[in-house]
């Protein structure tokens, strides 16, 4: 592992020597993008100098909006050209975190604007984690008198050791903090130390944590009918704050032990994922999650937890999948298609692999590899004289990044790839998170205006697809596998199809048939006046190596 060489050095020794006062020294340029990193910086946050060149500054903190808005406002304070310093929390590059004491220091132009910052930096993540266990030594949530999590993981794991039978019952208070906003500091104190009560009067001799600030574990023998009774019990057993009546509502998940999982770790986090798929509809039940939804969820987790390396190992792979025009009568363009295979979970689709890169933030890393061996494919082809097209797809997260237009241009200019050979296809999330972001709108534009078009995928599934044709840069559609599947054996199917491919002609745009597999399907299809289309029919996606250049 090796320092990132800081811009013109010789130059600023002096200040060099002075940085390494410091144990960790960040240097970054006007955008927030990081130039520079110290060795100690990489030995501690577990970056590389590949990776984390052209960072943005962002990202070397947690996803959660507590820690963007800390982020935001230490920018915010370096735009406007005064120095910043206090304690934050930082992530690894494997997200764990790690606590710094910062001094953030601008430097500006003639002008007053922000051309880069230096973020001065002391580990003091061993002091923290000091004070946490000292916090913690008599196991006991100050606040509540209820275990803390220290505490509840040694229970569990005595439980576990001596092969108890029990649940693990994951609660969260739905609204907490909006009821916070609105209540006074002693209030929200009366809150939590009255919800406390209930669940101890609920949950007797039951052995109960508080994990977060309005999160709570239980452990229980009950059964689920009992434990899911605890939300009508609270219904029954209001609240008074400030002489009102507060009502509280709860989400909560259920795992079992031993038939669901069978540690510590796997136990707190399925719970916490069943709690909070309770709340992303609505909260205000307790529920357990199926043995199928645990066995996705089991895989999901080690997906997660193995992506990183397979990075790292360059384990992944691109695939091409063949798409056929109608008119000509040949393949005249692939989608990129990215694969992986590892020895434990077998093949990873794209379907099980992208939202779990979006979730992690490896998405970004992902694209760009999947961009650099698409545009290297189709140069390829350009160069054998073949005017062949390659198809790559964009997601959310990549687009709200502000470089995410110059790192593929970058790409391009690497490859010598044509623009005009390049579709971006993206979704209907994609398209929303479009309409609603300024810079991802005008970023697209550019790229429009370089000769690359955008494809919407999916096309027809979602609730507001049309409005999409009408504000964006698209050049063709996408019609949705589910439509084919059923295009020969329900009528309605065939009419919703063939009125797509009417409008789509009317507004000028390509149209694009997704999962067609067999011959029925295709002429019926070319009935109509499709495009182009793609599927098992038309064949499978193919390792670049194994596709004839011609």
């Amino acid at each position: 592992m090796h320092a990132i060489p800081l811009p013109e050095i010789s130059e600023h020794q002096a200040l060099v020597d002075s940085l390494n006062k410091y144990q960790l020294v960040t240097h970054t340029d006007g955008e927030g993008l990081i130039t520079y990193a110290n060795q100690n910086y990489l030995t501690v946050s577990g970056w590389t100098p590949k990776r984390i060149l052209g960072k943005s500054f962002w990202q070397m903190f947690s996803d959660q909006p507590h820690s963007q808005e800390i982020a935001n406002s230490i920018w915010d304070c370096l735009l406007s050209g005064k120095t910043w310093a206090g304690k934050i929390e930082k992530m690894t590059r494997i997200g764990e975190p790690f606590f710094v004491n910062t001094l953030a220091v601008p430097t500006l132009s003639n002008a007053g604007e922000l051309q880069s910052a230096f973020f001065l930096e002391l580990d003091i993540t061993e002091d923290v984690r000091l004070q946490e266990r000292l916090g913690e030594i008599a196991f006991i949530d100050v606040e509540t008198g209820l275990m803390s999590r220290h505490k509840l993981e040694q229970v569990v794991n005595e439980s576990i050791a001596k092969a108890m039978h029990f649940s693990f019952v994951y609660l969260t208070i739905d609204h907490y903090y909006t009821m916070k906003e609105l209540q006074s500091q002693e209030s929200e104190t009366q809150l939590i130390q009255e919800f406390t009560n209930r669940l101890k009067r609920y949950f007797q001799d039951s052995p109960i944590a508080r994990v977060d600030t309005n999160s709570f574990v239980v452990l229980t023998a009950f059964g689920d009918w009992y434990i899911q009774g605890f939300y009508e019990f609270l219904k029954q057993q209001p609240i008074y704050l400030s002489h009102n009546a507060q009502t509280l509502s709860i989400s909560g998940g259920i795992v079992r032990f031993p038939e669901d999982q069978q540690t510590y770790t796997q136990l707190y986090k399925v719970a916490m994922t069943a709690a909070a798929d309770v709340v992303s509809q609505g909260g205000g039940r307790i529920a357990s999650l199926s043995a199928q939804s645990h066995k996705i969820l089991n895989r999901r987790l080690e997906i997660d937890r193995k992506m990183l390396t397979a990075l790292d190992r360059n384990s992944l792979h691109v695939a091409y999948l063949p798409q056929f025009d109608v008119a000509s009568e040949k393949i005249t363009c692939y989608e990129a298609l990215v694969r992986w295979e590892d020895e434990d979970l077998g093949v990873i689709s794209p379907d099980e692999l992208i939202p779990i890169a979006e979730e992690n933030g490896l998405i970004e890393e992902i694209g760009a590899y999947v961009a650099e061996e698409a545009m290297t494919f189709v140069t390829k082809w350009h160069r054998a004289g073949n005017d062949m097209r390659i198809s790559i797809n964009s997601s959310i997260r990549e687009s709200l990044n502000p470089q995410w237009k110059d790192r593929l241009i970058s790409i391009l200019n690497e490859t010598g790839c044509p623009a005009n050979k390049v579709h971006l296809e993206f979704t209907e999330k994609f398209a929303l998170k479009a309409e609603e972001e300024q810079s991802v709108l005008t970023q697209m534009s550019e790229l429009q205006n370089l000769g690359l078009q955008f494809t919407l995928d999916d096309f027809g599934s979602g609730y507001a697809s049309l409005r999409y044709l009408q504000h964006l840069p698209i050049t063709s559609v996408k019609i949705d596998r589910v439509f084919t599947e059923t295009l020969l054996s329900n009528p309605k199917t065939q009419k919703l199809i063939e009125g797509l491919i009417q409008l789509s002609k009317k507004l000028n745009l390509y149209t694009i048939a997704e999962g067609v597999s067999n011959e029925q399907q295709f002429e019926l299809l070319k009935e109509m006046g499709i495009d182009a289309v793609q599927g098992h029919f038309i064949g499978m996606p193919t390792p670049a190596e194994q596709i004839e250049i011609k």
